[in-house]
């Protein structure tokens, strides 16, 4: 049976706005149990992804304050997004050719979820290391 990334992806994807300060994120991030948020600009629209190890490395190790530094300012804006009924194989070829570990999902241009280097391969194989962590629930 073919699957496609809809069928794998984690769906109604956190968006914030680029103001949001990296301790309001990481708040989300926590209250929600999720590695990463979209960001959105002023006009609504989603510009950018920012995920928990972005926090650290690109917000946090270079001295930003995380109550004044925002999203805006740390987040990867080079977004990739697949469409919700492309197949799964498409979603590895495009991680690996990329080096990504998550792809925005869309329908219609609109972010309706996120698909992760976790959520294939705990599909794909879950008796690998990534599969049986991916499956496990996250410790607080």
């Amino acid at each position: 049976m073919k699957q496609f990334v809809r069928d794998l992806m984690t769906e109604n994807p956190v968006v914030v706005d680029s103001d949001t300060t990296l301790a309001d994120a990481a708040r989300v991030m926590r209250d929600r149990d999720i590695g990463a948020v979209l960001v959105q600009d002023e006009e609504d629209v989603t510009c950018g992804i920012v995920t928990d190890r972005d926090i650290v490395v690109r917000g946090l190790a270079p001295g930003g304050d995380p109550q004044f530094t925002t999203l805006g300012q740390i987040c990867s804006t080079d977004l990739v997004a697949l469409a919700a009924d492309e197949p799964a194989e498409r979603a590895v070829a495009v991680m690996r050719e990329r080096g990504l570990r998550r792809l925005v999902v869309e329908d219609g241009g609109e972010p309706i979820g996120i698909v992760s280097l976790g959520d294939l391969a705990r599909d794909r194989d879950v008796n690998s290391a990534l599969g049986q962590i991916s499956s496990k629930p996250a410790n607080h």
